[in-house]
């Protein structure tokens, strides 16, 4: 009886961290509620899981560059929107519009993004 009581504890246990740390995963905690929009240069995109990731320069007001990185949804997702690992290369002059770091930080969550041809090309599958 004893050890089936320490077994259901200790599997409790892990239930409940596993738990959190998926719950702290999807939070958007550190980034803030006002949208910003940049023109950007492309450096690198990564079509890897768990989140689709952007790199760019972006030019600041005072003409110095600013190195800046920007996270989506998962690739999988991205794919059925139409995504490829080939959809941005270094150099694409792109629009990035999404919410910054809290921290004011050269980071954010990215919500939309006109491509060098002005389409704005979904982030995700669109349902009809």
């Amino acid at each position: 009886m004893r050890m089936r009581t320490l077994i259901l504890a200790a599997a409790s246990a892990v239930i409940s961290v596993t738990g959190s740390l998926a719950s702290a995963h999807h939070g958007r905690a550190a980034y803030g509620d006002e949208e910003v929009t940049l023109t950007a240069t492309v450096t690198e995109f990564k079509f890897i899981n768990p989140h689709v990731q952007v790199y760019f320069d972006v030019t600041g007001e005072n003409g110095e560059l600013q190195h800046w990185q920007g996270e989506m949804t998962a690739p999988n997702k991205m794919a059925r929107g139409g995504w490829t690992k080939r959809t941005l290369n270094p150099g694409d002059e792109i629009t990035i519009s999404g919410r910054q770091a809290r921290n004011g930080g050269h980071s954010v969550v990215i919500n939309e993004i006109i491509m060098p041809n002005g389409e704005s090309i979904p982030l995700w599958e669109v349902l009809n």
